[in-house]
């Protein structure tokens, strides 16, 4: 992948948004720079959850699409409580909340931004067992970086994406991910 598509050797996946309302979002996305389709994945629960020592199963909605080389994904928070989302946006405000990035090895990545100042503060576990974490760069970047293992499954799901997009001509704008 091209240098400009790296953060500190990993490769940028996709950029996210934080809003009220995901369709909303990807709609006005769609209109304003021709990205998607989206994909919409409603109530996330995850088998488990920890932000800042404090144990926190939130759960949230995304919609996902492609722009370009990376993927844009626009996320709300469906439960209360703390959360890596509620430590830079309450409901109904809206910002680049994270990028994220891919590894072969999550404890060794882990290590690798935890020793450039940007330690894991979030630490997540899907209903299908994929681990995921946000790592605080709100010092250097302002926003989270969230990270994940490269499996075939988190590899499938992003091939769906970036294939849908493949000559789309603006049908079907928005898209059940079940």
């Amino acid at each position: 992948m091209n240098a400009a598509h790296q953060f500190l050797g990993h490769a940028v996946v996709q950029v996210a948004y934080h809003v009220p309302d995901i369709e909303a979002a990807a709609m006005a996305m769609v209109k304003q720079t021709g990205a998607g389709p989206f994909f919409v994945s409603r109530n996330i629960a995850l088998a488990e959850g920890e932000h800042r020592g404090v144990p926190c199963p939130f759960v949230h909605s995304s919609a996902y699409g492609q722009w370009g080389a990376v993927m844009v994904e626009f996320v709300q928070q469906d439960s209360h409580g703390p959360s890596p989302f509620r430590d830079l946006y309450q409901a109904h405000e809206r910002g680049l909340h994270h990028m994220a990035v891919m590894t072969d090895d999550l404890l060794a990545s882990y290590r690798h931004f935890e020793n450039n100042g940007m330690p894991r503060v979030t630490r997540a576990v899907t209903l299908s067992g994929v681990e995921f974490a946000f790592l605080d760069a709100l010092d250097t970047l302002g926003h989270f970086i969230e990270i994940y293992e490269a499996s075939p499954q988190l590899l499938g799901f992003y091939d769906l994406v970036r294939t849908a997009a493949v000559g789309w001509q603006g049908e079907a704008p928005i898209r059940s991910a079940r």
